[in-house]
């Protein structure tokens, strides 16, 4: 009988396996053969690969190795990600098991995040995230700019299930930590990365440091990404789809006056001037009879205003003073904005039938202070964390089909969100060994959650309104909501560990996280029903129609990390099970203002109208297989992910008070996720220079799932499988290093994102967006010492 995996996975990851198998095999046999007929001199570089290399990581914010924390982490070093051509963030949910990440609908940098189930996918300023984005410990408080590109990283760590207690408010599915290198310390550096391949690939990394004292020294990294579209604009012409124009800027400057006392001040940059991306039809207009095209990529949205613009910058100041041998202080300032400007045609066709022009500008401040501490037997670390910060967004609807049937020219929905978020906490974590065998940490963390919202929503004549250059008149407002609201939420966590021997680390854990509450930033008053049923909707009616509480996630979760083979083996397996309550449900329906019926707009409607249990297993490991295949210093690794969930709602109640838990599933959500890599290395001399070559290839298995909470048979995604290829030279002295990479081999078509709006408008709106079709390109490294 066949197991469950091999059920979900079926024949289509059997036969990518096999396929990647034999090519990669056929590449290894001419590698080995070449190595086989070089001079013994060939032999100068011998890697290690006896034990597998020690991973340190900052989950519990101080220094630890992966296999001491007490939490299901994925750490993947900057090493690997550039061995594996790894281009930007959302790639690193194809390592991680259980974990989703990809570019938003109709945008080019905006992240959707999902971790064991939990995240949040609409955009708009007053819904926060499930999952924690963290840019060098700094916070980011919204999923604009947050597909963030690789480059100068020193490594990324996924920390799995709620982190409420050492990082705070939306971290309920997990947190995800983009930590940057620090400057070179014993000289001057400067490297050069170029890259080329297909769809005229062509990408520049230069990045440098320089002493000028014994103390202090700066550096920095400008970084340019380009591709052509995947398809074209075919209504505008010069417009690609899916294309890239990115620039990014990284500077810094250390001062380590002493071995005790450190600072860095640090500042980033990105414009992206990426085309639009817009969606493709699946079906046929409803008015004008538009088939639906043959290339996923291509589009005929006719919309171009705005012109597509995101620009993000940050500056942060890192303190580190180690007082003494036991007690360290931490503090991190920072300030950060973003301002996108997207034409997003809801409905890909060349007429202004559903036409949305969208900003979101985002500003925050944060200030962060941490006592770490760690003597024999007590370690910990405890802090106050504070957070200011406004999210605005503005968006037309412009209906110009409808608005001429009707007698309205330019008929225009208008809508403001406008939110300000004051948040602040006190949190604690201590870890005190009973024993050389076993540990426990107890923590818990005080926060208080201020949201001030105000939305604006108007029915407009003549056009565009004035945030995108027009001069439409408003003639209804259906909204004009402000509202303040304080949440406060005491997150725990608890957690007991044992080390029977210094290869095993049994741990059990009770966690706790919390997303927190707010105004739906699309809601319209005038919709807002009348609860008492006394005739008049009140002003407490209206307050309680818009606003939305906190969700909540409480997670147990057992893991067993151990090292096999005196290091040649390790494993790491969690298995967990949450209890995820008030689950913030947002949703957008259609509504007809004009009275002609047909909906002509949207609102949000958003309740904590959910329950739900959230179980699963997670299986990680990386194993040396073999050592001296063909020649001396040759070594085989292989590395896993495998991730399960059984996530199931026993309570959704939807607008008309029905409980639907049984017609209603997780959105973004496989069931079974899996990726192997499996790396040769050899040793090679190219042109009589001494090197190491790498043939890393990988297979990413994520299983059928959907879009909404609704299933979509039009939307939903099915299985498939991803192969990835690498083939990667660099020379002993560390000064030179070239590859070829492939992504997505078999050229996958698979769904990320879209709409589902068939009656809104005269032609509909139903459309999807996709992840990236097969790219090859080559890259070439140069490093001055």
């Amino acid at each position: 009988m066949k197991s469950l995996f091999e059920q979900q996975c079926g024949p289509l990851f059997r036969r990518h396996f096999l396929l990647v198998m034999a090519i990669t095999l056929l590449v290894m046999i001419p590698a080995t053969a070449l190595a086989q007929s070089q001079k013994e001199g060939g032999d100068a570089r011998k890697d290690d690969f006896s034990v597998i290399e020690e991973v340190i990581v900052t989950a519990t914010r101080r220094e630890e190795s992966l296999m001491d924390v007490s939490i299901a982490v994925t750490a993947i070093s900057g090493e690997e990600l550039n061995l594996f051509g790894i281009q930007d963030i959302t790639y690193i949910s194809q390592m991680s098991p259980n974990t989703t990440l990809k570019v938003s609908r109709g945008t080019n940098t905006t992240l959707t995040a999902f971790i064991r189930g939990v995240g949040q996918q609409d955009p708009v300023a007053g819904f926060e995230s499930g999952v924690g984005i963290y840019l060098d410990d700094v916070y980011l408080n919204r999923p604009q700019a947050a597909v963030l590109d690789i480059y100068d990283v020193e490594r990324i760590e996924v920390l799995r299930g709620p982190q409420g207690t050492l990082y705070g408010r939306n971290t309920i599915g997990g947190a995800i930590k983009y930590v940057t290198k620090r400057l070179r310390t014993d000289g001057t550096e400067a490297r050069a990365k170029l890259s080329y391949g297909s769809d005229n690939l062509m990408d520049l990394v230069l990045t440098g440091s320089i002493p000028l004292t014994d103390t202090f020294r700066i550096g920095g990294s400008f970084a340019r990404f380009t591709h052509d579209g995947f398809g074209d604009n075919l209504n505008l012409t010069g417009l690609e789809n899916y294309n890239k124009d990115v620039l990014g800027v990284r500077l810094s400057a250390e001062w380590e006056p002493t071995d005790n006392f450190f600072l860095r001040l640090a500042a980033d940059y990105v414009q992206d001037d990426s085309d639009p991306r817009q969606g493709h039809r699946l079906t046929v207009g409803k008015l004008s009879g538009a088939p639906i095209l043959d290339n996923v990529f291509d589009t005929r949205a006719g919309l171009n205003n705005p012109l597509q613009s995101v620009e993000s910058k940050g500056v942060s100041l890192l303190a580190e003073w180690r007082l003494n041998d036991v007690v360290t202080l931490k503090n991190i300032l920072s300030s950060r904005s973003d301002d996108s400007w997207s034409p997003i045609d809801f409905d890909s066709l060349p007429s202004a039938d559903l036409d949305v022009p969208v900003t979101y500008q985002n500003e925050q401040f944060s200030e962060e202070f941490q006592v770490l501490f760690a003597s024999d037997r007590w370690s910990g670390v405890a802090g106050f964390y504070y957070l200011d910060a406004n999210a605005f967004n503005a968006f037309d609807v412009i209906l110009g089909n409808l608005g001429d049937l009707i007698g309205l020219p330019g008929l225009n929905a208008f809508t403001s969100g406008d939110v300000d978020t004051e948040t602040w906490s006190l949190f604690a974590d201590v870890t005190y060994a009973l024993s050389d065998q076993f540990s426990v940490s107890l923590g818990g963390r005080y926060t208080e959650d201020k949201r001030s919202s105000n939305v604006l929503r108007q029915t407009m004549l003549f056009g565009t309104s004035k945030f995108f250059g027009g001069h439409a008149i408003p003639i209804v407002t259906t909204s004009d909501f402000q509202g303040s609201e304080t949440f406060d939420k005491f997150t725990p966590r608890v957690s007991v560990s044992w080390t029977p021997n210094d290869d095993q680390l049994v741990y059990l854990t009770y966690s706790e996280g919390f997303k927190g509450g707010g105004f739906d930033p699309r809601g319209q008053t005038t919709a807002a029903p009348d609860l008492d049923g006394d005739g008049v909707v009140s002003e407490a009616e209206v307050f309680e129609f818009m606003k939305f509480d906190p969700e909540t996630v409480d997670t147990i979760e057992f893991g067993l990390k151990s090292t096999f083979f005196q290091g040649r083996m390790t494993s790491n397996i969690a298995v967990f099970f949450s209890n995820y309550t008030d689950v913030q449900i947002p949703g957008s329906v259609g509504v007809d203002t004009s009275g002609d019926g047909n909906n002509d707009t949207f609102i949000g409607i958003t309740s904590n109208a959910a329950d739900a249990d959230i179980n699963g297993i997670e299986w990680e490991g990386q194993a040396i297989l073999a050592e001296d295949i063909g020649r001396q210093g040759s070594g085989l690794r292989l590395g896993w992910a495998i991730g399960y969930l059984d996530a199931k709602f026993n309570e959704f109640i939807d607008p008309f008070g029905n409980n639907v838990a049984d017609e209603r599933v997780f959105q973004n959500t496989p069931k079974w996720t899996a990726s192997g890599i499996l790396t040769y290395e050899m040793p090679v001399d190219l042109f009589g220079t001494p090197g190491l070559f790498s043939v890393i290839t990988s297979l990413s298995y994520k299983g059928a799932h959907s879009q909404f909470e609704t299933p979509n048979p039009y939307l939903d995604q099915a299985a498939y499988t991803l192969w990835d290829l690498s083939l990667v030279w660099s020379d002993d002295s560390g000064r030179w290093s070239a590859g070829i990479h492939g992504k997505n081999l078999t050229d996958e078509e698979y769904k990320v994102a879209g709409y589902f709006f068939p009656s809104l408008g005269l032609e509909g709106s139903v459309t999807a967006f996709y992840g990236n079709p097969r790219q090859v390109w080559g890259t070439l490294q140069y490093n001055w010492f």
